[in-house]
């Protein structure tokens, strides 16, 4: 019986050795290869010989790319698309789990259906309707279907974890006077701080790598995402630069890493307490 748990502790070991493996070695050729002169991959080595700043310098300075005006745009994209997918996932997610109303099943059946369709598939629809409603190369449209496509899996998402709130709190303050919006804001928001840090963490990310429907609905290189500018970089007809966009790329990594350093012990305790109850 000894053996057998020494074999399948070093098999866990092994096995977890190999997935950090296959992560990590990736990210620290990413992070040599922006560190490496020159624009060619063929020259790139993990551990640069001649380590330089040149290719982060050069995206700030908007030598060749508007790089830091790509960053501001995510940034704001993201922002605001993680602020309206909270408030609108919040009110839906109260409203299914507290109150009984004609559809509330059909509804939340709705909502996984809705999930399981791709938001690529509709690119057609996203693409004609922005058209018409003169939104292409819009920033807000493009915020408008993030949100939509974030509120469908977390409304079901925080639905179950706010049924494993108990209802007699919301009884209780109901009877020391207060309203269905101050039973919201006051007792169910705090203590759905978990859940509501896997969403806002969830939709603050989805933008950041998102590039098909970015590339259907902006069009101009100034109001690209950085998705979009840094496919340009290796895509440019003047000169890929592979090695600037690994710096580029490794610069996405900071705004997510701070969000997550913030939200960490929510977040966390929210995965958990989601597998669980949900």
């Amino acid at each position: 019986m000894k053996k057998n748990k020494k074999w399948k502790l070093l098999f866990s070991y092994l096995l977890v050795g190999f997935l950090i493996l296959v992560i990590v070695y990736p990210l620290l050729w990413t992070i040599g290869a922006s560190f490496n002169p020159g624009n060619s991959l063929m020259s790139t080595s993990l551990i640069p010989q001649n380590p330089t700043l040149e290719h982060y310098k050069s995206l700030f300075s908007g030598e060749r790319f508007p790089y830091f005006q790509w960053y501001l745009n995510s940034m704001k994209i993201s922002i605001i698309s993680m602020s309206f997918t909270l408030i609108l996932v919040s009110i839906s997610a109260y409203s299914f789990s507290r109150f009984k109303f004609r559809g509330r099943k059909n509804g939340l059946m709705i909502f996984l259906l809705l999930q399981m369709v791709p938001q690529f598939s509709a690119l057609v629809a996203i693409f004609v309707l922005g058209q018409l409603l003169g939104l292409i190369n819009n920033h807000f449209y493009l915020i408008l279907i993030y949100v939509g496509g974030q509120i469908p899996f977390n409304t079901y998402l925080m639905k179950g974890y706010l049924d494993s709130i108990p209802k007699e709190l919301d009884e209780a303050a109901l009877i020391d006077g207060a309203n269905s919006f101050q039973v919201f804001t006051k007792v169910i928001l705090p203590l759905a701080r978990p859940i509501i840090a896997v969403v806002a963490f969830n939709s603050f990310t989805a933008p950041l790598g998102d590039y098909i429907i970015s590339s259907t609905v902006l069009r101009t290189e100034a109001n690209y995402t950085l998705p979009q500018g840094l496919f340009m970089m290796v895509n440019n007809k003047m000169g890929a630069s592979y090695t600037m966009f690994a710096a580029g790329a490794i610069l996405i990594a900071i705004p997510v890493t701070c969000v997550f350093m913030m939200i960490k012990k929510n977040f966390i305790s929210g995965l958990t307490a989601g597998s669980a109850k949900g």
